[in-house]
C-alpha cells in the first residue's frame, strides 16, 4: 500500500477529470455567438452547444420578462457541422472509458491497500486504468480542439430556418465548455500517465545465517 500513493492521486485526478468531461458535455456554452439582428435573439448572444442551440428572446413574453429558447439538434440536420456531431459521440465514449478507468483503479487500490500480493492482477488493473484514462483524454481533446479551431476561424453554421439563427455571427468566442474540457484533458492524461507508471514493489528475501 505504501507504494500506491501515486495511484491514489491518479484516482483523485481521474475522478475530477471525468466529472469535468461530463460537465462540458452537458452545458450548452461551447461556442458563444454575437449577432447584430436582435429582432428574435433579443440579447444579441446565442449559445451553440453540441446538443442544442439556445438564446434569450423577449418575443411573446410579458414586459420585464425574458425566456430562453432552445433547439435540439436532430440526426436529420445535415447542415450541422461535423465537429458538433463528432463531439457528441466522442464525449459519450470519453465518459464511458473514463468510468472504466476509475473502476479499474478502484479495484487496483482495493487490492493494494488490503495487502493482496497478486503482482500480475494489481499491475494489470493499473495498466488497464491508465489505458482508459488516456483514451478518455484523447476523446475529449479531439472535439475540444476541433470546436476551438472553428471558433478562432469564425466559421459559420447554416442552421435550419426553424432555428431562427443567422448562418454567420458578427463575432464568436469560446464558451465555458471548452476551457472545462481542456482541464479535463490535462487531468485525464496525467491520470493515465501516473497509472501506467505503476511498478509493483520488489521484495527482497534475506535469510539469516
Amino acid at each position: 500500500a505504501s507504494t500506491s500513493h501515486l495511484q491514489l492521486a491518479t484516482f483523485a485526478l481521474g475522478t475530477v477529470g471525468w466529472i469535468l468531461c461530463t460537465v462540458s458535455m452537458g452545458i450548452v456554452e461551447w461556442r458563444v455567438w454575437h449577432v447584430d439582428n436582435t429582432t428574435i435573439i433579443s440579447s444579441g448572444v446565442a449559445w451553440v452547444g453540441i446538443w442544442k442551440v439556445c438564446f434569450i428572446s423577449y418575443l411573446h413574453v410579458s414586459p420585464g420578462y425574458k425566456e430562453q429558447f432552445c433547439h435540439k439538434f436532430g440526426g436529420h440536420d445535415s447542415s450541422i457541422p461535423h465537429e458538433i456531431y463528432a463531439a457528441q459521440g466522442l464525449l459519450l465514449i470519453a465518459m464511458c472509458t473514463g468510468l472504466l478507468g476509475l473502476t479499474a483503479t478502484i479495484f487496483g487500490l482495493r487490492n493494494a491497500y488490503r495487502g493482496i500480493t497478486h503482482k500480475t492482477l494489481i499491475t494489470r488493473l493499473f495498466l488497464v486504468g491508465g489505458f482508459f484514462y488516456i483514451s478518455a483524454g484523447l476523446c475529449v481533446l479531439i472535439p475540444v480542439s476541433w470546436n476551438f479551431y472553428s471558433v478562432t476561424h469564425n466559421q459559420s453554421i447554416t442552421f435550419p430556418p426553424s432555428y431562427h439563427m443567422p448562418s454567420s455571427p458578427a463575432a464568436q468566442e469560446a464558451g465555458a465548455a471548452i476551457p472545462i474540457g481542456i482541464v479535463a484533458v490535462i487531468l485525464l492524461l496525467l491520470s493515465g500517465t501516473f497509472s501506467l507508471s505503476y511498478r509493483f514493489p520488489v521484495t527482497v528475501n534475506t535469510t539469516m545465517k
